[in-house]
C-alpha cells in the first residue's frame, strides 16, 4: 500500500515537473512498450518488497531483508521516474530517498507487529531431606473361627469391644475400627466353618505408649498384630516441604541461569512452573489370615526411623536471545 501511495504522488507531480524536451521525446516512443516494461518493474519491485518485509521479521535475516526491500524500492522508484520521464538527477535522488524512507517506516511497523520468537528451555530441579518419623501406626485384628457363624461373630465383637475400651483409655492414642469380614472356610475332609475378623487401627506420636498398648492387646485381648508403620505427621511434613520448596526453587533458578549462559542468552524469565511433592499418604489396613498363638507375646520393640521428603520443581525458562544480540 505504501508503494502504491507514493507512486500515485509521483504520477500527480509528474506533469508539473516534466520538462518540455522530455515531453517531446516521449511522444516519439511506443507508449504500449513503455507501459509493459513499467508494469513488469512494478511486479518485480512488489515481490522484492514482500520478501524484504518477511526477512526483517527475524534478527538473523533482518539485514538481508532490508537490502532486498531497498532493491525493490529502488526498482519501483526508477520505473516511476522513467515512466514520467523525470531524467533530472536531483528529482531521481529525492524520489529514491522518499522511497527508502517509506520502506524503512513500513518495515519498522512490521517488525514491531511481529516480535522475535524466543527459545524455551524445560528445566527440572528437586530438593530432598530425611525427616524423622513422628507418627506410629499399628494394625491389629480380632479373629475367630467356628462352625457357628453367630458364635464366631460374638467372639470377635466381644474382643474388639474390650480392645477399643483399652485403646481409648491410653493417653495420646487414636483408635478406629475397619475391615469387618465374615466368610465360610471350606477344606477337603473338614466340616465347613465360619471365620470372622475385624481390624483395629491405632495411631500415636508416643511410640513407647503405643508399643506398650499393642503388647497388652496381643496378650490380654487376643488380638493379632498385622503390621506396624511409621510416618511423618501432616504438620511436620508441611514444614519440611515449605523449606524444601524454597531450596528447589533456588536450584531451579540457578539451572535456568546456567542454561541462559550456555545458550548465549542475555537473560531469562519464568514461564509455566509446576511444584510437586512425594506425599505417600497414610498406611492402609490389611486383613491377614491366621490365629492367635498361645501364651503372652514378648514386648513389641520399635524404632521410628526417617522418611524421605522430596519437592520437585519443573517448568519453562524463556531465554532472552534478543537482549544478548543487541
Amino acid at each position: 500500500m505504501a508503494i502504491l501511495h507514493h507512486l500515485w504522488i509521483f504520477a500527480q507531480l509528474g506533469p508539473l515537473l516534466l520538462p518540455a524536451e522530455g515531453a517531446e521525446s516521449a511522444a516519439g516512443m511506443d507508449a504500449a512498450m513503455r507501459h509493459s516494461i513499467v508494469n513488469l518493474a512494478y511486479l518485480l519491485a512488489s515481490i522484492l518488497f514482500i520478501l524484504g518485509i518477511k526477512g526483517m521479521t527475524h534478527p538473523r535475516t533482518a539485514v538481508r531483508g532490508n537490502l532486498t526491500g531497498a532493491a525493490g524500492m529502488l526498482i519501483a522508484v526508477l520505473a516511476t521516474v522513467w515512466q514520467l520521464q523525470l531524467f533530472s538527477f536531483g528529482v531521481a535522488a529525492v524520489a529514491m530517498l522518499i522511497g527508502a524512507g517509506a520502506f524503512g517506516a513500513s518495515a519498522e511497523v512490521v517488525i514491531e507487529a511481529a516480535p522475535t520468537p524466543q527459545p524455551i528451555v524445560t528445566i527440572s530441579a528437586s530438593a530432598t531431606s530425611n525427616v524423622a518419623n513422628d507418627r506410629m501406626h499399628a494394625l491389629l485384628r480380632a479373629e475367630a473361627e467356628s462352625a457357628d457363624a453367630v458364635q464366631a461373630a460374638n467372639d470377635v465383637n466381644a474382643r474388639m469391644a474390650r480392645a477399643l475400651a483399652r485403646a481409648r483409655s491410653a493417653v495420646g492414642v487414636e483408635a478406629s475400627t475397619a475391615g469387618y469380614a465374615s466368610y465360610q472356610v471350606s477344606e477337603t475332609g473338614k466340616p465347613i466353618r465360619w471365620r470372622v475378623a475385624q481390624m483395629l487401627v491405632l495411631e500415636s506420636g508416643d511410640f513407647a505408649a503405643l508399643s506398650a498398648l499393642v503388647t497388652k492387646l496381643q496378650g490380654t485381648d487376643g488380638l493379632l498384630l498385622s503390621g506396624l508403620n511409621f510416618g511423618v505427621s501432616p504438620a511436620t511434613r508441611r514444614a519440611a516441604e515449605d523449606a524444601l520448596t524454597q531450596q528447589a526453587i533456588r536450584s531451579w533458578q540457578q539451572r535456568a541461569q546456567n542454561a541462559a549462559q550456555g545458550f548465549g542468552a542475555g537473560g531469562w524469565r519464568t514461564g509455566r512452573i509446576a511444584i510437586q511433592t512425594n506425599d505417600y499418604g497414610r498406611p492402609q489396613p490389611m486383613l491377614r489370615s491366621g490365629m492367635a498363638a498361645a501364651g503372652a507375646p514378648a514386648p513389641v520393640s520399635v524404632e521410628g526411623g526417617t522418611s524421605e521428603v522430596t519437592v520437585s520443581v519443573s517448568g519453562e525458562a524463556i531465554l532472552d536471545v534478543a537482549r544478548a544480540t543487541r
